[in-house]
């Protein structure tokens, strides 16, 4: 009969031992540095100079001095002196300086963590994942780097989301206190979206791109064509807003046809153009000029044109185009003026547009 346990080599009682307490207490010592197993550190290859009783630490490889030759064993500091406890398999320690646990394999100290998680059913980090959300996490920051190709990666890192047909939707939802302010990726279609809202139930395309031409479309882009459609009688000398009632087009109702002029619905660049087109009233030598105006009184700068040649009625014509910053409810109207002579702003072919470019 061995005069030992298995496992942990607890001492046993003999039959008629003398000073049976010292084997008691023998294996109440090695019962005490072992169970709930929590080390201090594993990476020293010496006694530390002033150790605790109770004191334990996982020697590490090459050790000296009282641990030579303990390699990977428990050392504990009880009554003055060093005990060894050699590992088995399957014994577990938290090493309290890292906050790690580690098993004993049987050749060395290894991480609990498993290497693979195949097939759960929920995960949550930081807090509970449930049906609607099977991977869940609250947390302020999160990380995904390329594996390099020094550990056997390519460098690359891609992240590949997929969904099962191409009415199906598949993206990004962002929301703020968890009402959906923008939706980016594929919805309904294949085409690229990016579209925003303001009470999570009313979108707007801010972006849209075709997967099949790589078109990109803003469909809420401010953006205009007025016309007129009749002839806009300007006498000599001033200069008089056009009449704009009709419009090819007007994205977001950009365009008040009712006042003549585009409002302005955010900050941002605009481009402008106009053509004005002469129709004689008494004389071929009125002197045209247009301009395009801010606010009915700024002359915005590089819009001004003018011909001063004797004109041919509904041919002559000028041509402006410019480019100017505004603010959100600027107005922009197109001005004409006549000097020598009047005349008219013929119907149809006098234009004005512009659009939002940045």
């Amino acid at each position: 009969m061995s005069d030992a346990t298995t496992h942990l080599l607890l001492p046993y009682i003999l039959a008629a031992q003398a000073q049976k307490h010292v084997t008691h207490n023998e294996a109440l010592r090695i019962l005490d540095g072992l169970v709930q197993l929590s080390v201090l550190d594993r990476d020293l290859t010496a006694p530390p100079g002033s150790p605790a009783d109770g004191d334990r630490y996982i020697v590490g490889s090459g050790a000296t001095g009282d641990w030579a030759g303990w390699d990977l064993n428990v050392a504990l500091w009880t009554d003055g002196a060093w005990m060894r406890l050699p590992p088995r398999t399957g014994w577990r320690a938290w090493i309290e300086d890292e906050g790690l646990l580690l098993v004993y394999d049987g050749a060395g100290w290894v991480g609990t963590t498993p290497a693979a998680l195949q097939n759960m059913a929920l995960l949550g980090v930081g807090t509970t994942a449930d049906a609607s959300n099977p991977f869940s996490a609250k947390l302020n920051a999160a990380l995904w780097t390329a594996k390099t190709v020094a550990e056997g990666g390519t460098g690359d890192l891609f992240y590949t989301m997929n969904k099962e047909a191409a009415g199906d939707d598949l993206g990004l939802t962002l929301q703020t206190g968890f009402v959906t302010k923008a939706l980016v990726g594929l919805f309904g279609s294949d085409r690229f979206r990016l579209a925003v809202s303001a009470d999570g139930s009313t979108f707007f395309d801010g972006l849209s791109v075709d997967n099949a031409t790589g078109i990109v479309d803003q469909p809420r882009l401010p953006r205009f064509k007025a016309y007129t459609n009749y002839d806009n009688y300007v006498g000599v000398g001033t200069w008089t807003k056009i009449g704009l009632n009709n419009t090819d087009y007007n994205d977001q109702g950009a365009f008040d046809a009712a006042n003549n002029h585009f409002v302005a619905p955010v900050d941002g660049t605009y481009l402008f153009g106009a053509t004005l087109l002469y129709k004689i009233n008494a004389s071929a030598t009125a002197r045209m000029r247009g301009r395009i105006v801010l606010n009915g009184t700024t002359e915005i700068r590089g819009s001004l044109g003018e011909i001063s040649a004797t004109h041919v009625s509904l041919a002559t014509a000028i041509w402006l185009q410019t480019m100017v910053p505004l603010t959100a409810g600027d107005t922009v109207e197109l001005q004409g003026y006549f000097r020598v002579a009047d005349g008219y702003f013929a119907a149809d072919q006098t234009s004005f547009w512009g659009c939002k470019v940045g």
